[in-house]
This record gives C-alpha cells, structure tokens and sequence, in this order.
C-alpha cells in the first residue's frame, strides 16, 4: 500500500499585512518551524505567488521551490479556489462574486469569466512548471440558486445548466490533460458540485474527462449530513487531493442544515479546528491509506472559535498522529502455505 504525505497546510486563510505573513520566504519559515512538510499555495496574491510569471518563467518557479525548499518544505498544489468560482457565476451572484476578480473587471460578467478561465490555463502550466501532478479548485455554479426544489425546475434545466459548465471546462481540462495535472474539485456548498451525484453529472457532461477529480474535504458533506466514509468506498479512484478540516453538526428546534442565516458561531453546522469537532479522522485516514491514496494531508484552517495560529500549531500534531505507515506484510503470514495443487485438492475434498 501506499502512504498519504504529511502534515501540509493550505495558506489562503493565513496571508495577512503582517509578518511572518505577508511574504513568501517568510511564510514558509514559519509553515516549517510548525513542522509542516508542504504547503498548499493559493494564487490570488502575487506578493505571495505571482502565478503569470509561474506560468512564463521556469526560473521564477525554480526560485519558488528553491525558498520553499531551504525552509524544508515543498509545494502539494496550487489552489484556484476563487478563480475557479468565476468560471460560471449566476447573475444573482454577480454582485457579491465581482470581489474575486480585479477591479478593472468588475461589473462585466463576460470579461470576469475569461480572466478566470485564462487564470485556470496559466495554473496548469504553472503546475507543469512546478512538478505538480494535481490541482484544487473550485467549479463555479450556475444552478446553485434552484438547489431547493422550490418553484419546481423545469425539465431539462440541471441537464442544461451542466452542460453549460462543462461546455467552459472541457478546454481547461484538456489544457491540463496537455500538462499531465489533474484538476481536483473541492466539493462544496454553493458550487455546482457540491456532491457525489453533482460530481457524477458533470463528469458525464464531460464524457468521463480523466482529469476530472476530486478534492475531498469532509467538512462539508457532515455540514449536508452526507455519509463521508461511503463516499470514499464509492469515489477512492478520484479522490486526487484531502484537506483536513473539522466540522461538526448540532441541529435544534430552531435550525438545522440550512442554517437561518446565523453567524458561522450560531448556525447548528460549523467549522472547527482539528480534533474540536465531530469527524472521525481515524476512520478518514485509514480508508483513504487502504485505497492506496498516497497524495498530501492539508490542513485548511477555518473556524470560528480557536484563533488561526494555535488551530495551525494543533493541526500539525494532529495530522501527524493520523498518518498511517502501511504494512508491508500480512498479520498472519507467518503461517502460510507454500502453493501445493494436490493438497488444495484434498482440503477441497475433490
């Protein structure tokens, strides 16, 4: 069997005006001293990661790995978490998605959704450049409005609306098809692909593209009450990315899964930090090392108690006591038989 790589932390939520967070060499440096072995980098914020020169320059990336590495760390994958929401927006989002995009292009839908594809392209090839194999994102959405059957959808529109989104991935897919990385989706309220069935319809929709994967974060099928252990015996083959992340689910007679538009502090389904919330790791890592996933553990920190640096500083430990050395042998092979035709005959009785 194969082993999961670890600990590793995704750095979206961490990046800040202040030090150590506010530079890369700087945020590597304190990512290791956690004792982190990767990082995952977001690639929104060129201070940080300049991913138009990533894409052009072999040399810049050499100089990214050449610092992540003096601080003993290496790069799991890039994220284009915000761009990849940008691919398909409803018009009922735009207002509040326009903040992802620059500020030249806000308030013009058709030029946002070209930024976000050419975003998308330029991270395959920085990838490629990088020495990465997979990379997370997320797959935008144009049906999410309609999730609760009421008015009732008219026949044909998921089958549209899918359509129409993979109709605006299929060329980024091959792109990273070209540059042998697969694109890992994170599976989440709020995109088209929030779950297994809507994983299912879009990899139809882009007739079974093999670089159409997943990102498996647990945190957001306990928040939808789905079975986060099955889903894995069901989609182990595409799982291509983990983040770790804690969450936990205590519905009332006031709310539940939806939420009544509370605060993240007041809604019955919430983000914690590793080890504060209800998912069972142990069983997560045990499966995951059984259905030989041997990709990186990252930590993506959000919770709306625990203060970041300490919910890093647990987190770190925490992955650590759950990565799982495989066995190279069986329990019981010190009792077994060499292969012996007749003998098999006559345990058979034949």
């Amino acid at each position: 069997m194969k082993q999961i790589k670890g600990p590793a932390i995704f750095l979206a939520q961490f990046i800040s005006d202040e030090a150590p967070f506010n530079s890369f060499t700087t945020i590597c440096q304190w990512a290791a001293n956690l004792g982190y072995k990767a990082i995952q980098l977001p690639t929104v914020n060129s201070r940080i990661f300049d991913l138009e020169k990533a894409a052009q320059s072999q040399d810049y990336c050499d100089e990214v790995t050449s610092i992540a590495a003096q601080a003993g760390l290496t790069i799991s994958e890039l994220s284009t978490h915000l761009q990849g929401q940008l691919v398909a927006v409803h018009p009922a989002y735009d207002d509040m998605f326009d903040n992802f995009a620059p500020q030249a292009l806000r308030g013009d839908p058709i030029a946002r959704t070209k930024w976000a594809i050419n975003q998308l392209m330029m991270a395959a090839k920085a990838s490629k450049n990088l020495g990465l194999k997979s990379h997370v994102t997320f797959s935008g959405a144009l049906l999410w409005q309609t999730f609760y059957p009421w008015p009732q959808r008219p026949k044909g529109l998921v089958e549209q609306g899918f359509q129409e989104l993979a109709k605006r991935w299929l060329p980024i897919l091959d792109y990273f098809d070209e540059m042998g990385v697969d694109v890992c989706y994170e599976l989440h309220p709020g995109e088209d692909l929030h779950d297994g069935v809507t994983f299912e319809r879009f990899l139809a929709a882009t007739n079974n593209h093999p670089r159409v994967n997943i990102l498996y974060d647990p945190s957001h099928f306990i928040l939808q009450q789905l079975d986060y252990l099955s889903f894995i015996d069901i989609y182990h083959h595409r799982i291509k990315a983990f983040h770790v992340k804690d969450a936990e689910f205590n519905p009332n007679g006031r709310s539940g899964i939806y939420g009544g538009y509370q605060d993240w502090q007041d809604r019955p389904g919430r983000f914690r930090s590793l080890g504060d919330g209800q998912i069972d790791f142990k069983s997560i890592f045990s499966k995951l090392t059984q259905y030989g996933f041997d990709g990186w553990a990252v930590l993506e920190w959000e919770c709306c108690i625990k203060h970041p640096e300490d919910g890093a500083k647990e987190g770190a430990q925490f992955i650590k006591e759950h990565l799982i050395r495989p066995t190279a042998k069986a329990f019981d092979d010190f009792s077994a038989m060499d292969t012996n035709g007749q003998r098999n005959k006559r345990i058979l009785g034949i």
